[in-house]
């Protein structure tokens, strides 16, 4: 069995039970399994406190081919990082015929690929950083004499910043660079920007109120974005209406050039100009209490269990055929 995209787009619920038995897939196992579980547990309490009949599913000890024999009528996917946020678990849950939140398979696995996404969004007019990807040791030597230091090193496949590495001189590069592919083979390097950090929050085809982040730490890792607590966060962030709008502009175009759909986070740096550059899209992002889609939907007037209902109706545009 398979799914089919309904054309007509997204339907408004009012009925819990017109969802069904609703399975809430998180844990996963993958380097962000641990966020994963918190963000599946936020969801699940969220679905039953609004009457659904939600369950909790995790993949790294049950098969999701289990979901049609258990009578699922669909999954709110909570994983985070490769196996489900990837298009893995999507393209296996179109397989078996059960509809999904968000992203499609291609939406979901560009999404993930920050290279791939990048060069997308820059050849729809999304200004990004500069790269150099880091497939050999000489790479580093290119890396250095384009981009210069300070310089950030990355995973190119990796969410909730794992794996990242700042590098203040040359001598770091090397341990930044295997630090980086103990995740995956593929990594690349951006110049350091300094300015603000920014983020915009996706929800049904339109963009939520900008955050601006600010962090003591050097920056916005995963100890930031999930377990400090001197970590600010400004929703509305003070920009202007026209850097507000343009902000919202350029999420949304990253989106959809990447055929990311239903709801998620685009990431930016504000240069010293004032010039926003795309980092990456985040398909899955995260759901605790540090979460940023949640800032900005409250800031919008949708409370986080009117939030996880929305994020479920958008897997009414995927039924079985």
């Amino acid at each position: 069995m398979r799914l089919r995209h309904d054309s007509r787009g997204l339907r408004r619920v009012t009925d819990a039970a017109e969802f069904g038995r609703v399975a809430v897939l998180h844990g996963g196992s993958s380097a962000e399994r641990e966020i994963s579980l918190l963000t599946g547990a936020a969801v699940l309490a969220a679905l039953k406190r609004r009457g659904i009949d939600a369950h909790g599913f995790d993949p790294a000890t049950r098969e999701l081919s289990e979901l049609r024999r258990d009578g699922f009528a669909r999954a709110w996917i909570a994983l985070h990082g490769p196996g489900g946020e990837d298009g893995t678990a999507q393209g296996v849950l179109e397989f078996i015929g059960v509809p999904y939140t968000g992203s499609g398979v291609t939406g979901s696995a560009i999404g993930m690929d920050k290279l791939r996404s990048k060069r997308l969004a820059a050849a729809v007019g999304v200004p990004t950083p500069d790269f150099v990807v880091l497939r050999t040791e000489a790479d580093l030597d290119v890396a250095l004499k384009r981009l210069g230091l300070p310089m950030i090193v990355k995973p190119a496949s990796q969410g909730s910043s794992v794996g990242m590495t700042r590098v203040e001189n040359a001598g770091e590069l090397p341990a930044a660079w295997k630090a980086a592919t103990q995740h995956e083979p593929v990594a690349f390097a951006e110049p350091w920007i300094t300015g603000g950090e920014y983020t915009v929050s996706v929800l049904q085809g339109k963009a939520l109120p900008s955050i601006r982040i600010e962090t003591p730490r050097t920056f916005y890792d995963y100890e930031a974005k999930y377990f400090r607590d001197d970590t600010k966060y400004f929703c509305p962030s003070g920009l202007d209406a026209p850097a507000e709008q343009r902000l919202a502009q350029l999420a949304l175009a990253a989106f959809d050039v990447c055929g990311a759909e239903g709801w998620g986070r685009a990431d930016f740096m504000m240069t010293k100009k004032g010039e926003p550059l795309l980092l990456e899209i985040n398909t899955v992002p995260g759901m605790t209490d540090h979460s940023l889609v949640p800032m900005a939907a409250r800031t919008a007037g949708i409370d986080f269990d009117e939030l996880v209902w929305r994020i479920l109706e958008t897997s009414l545009v995927r039924t079985p055929c």
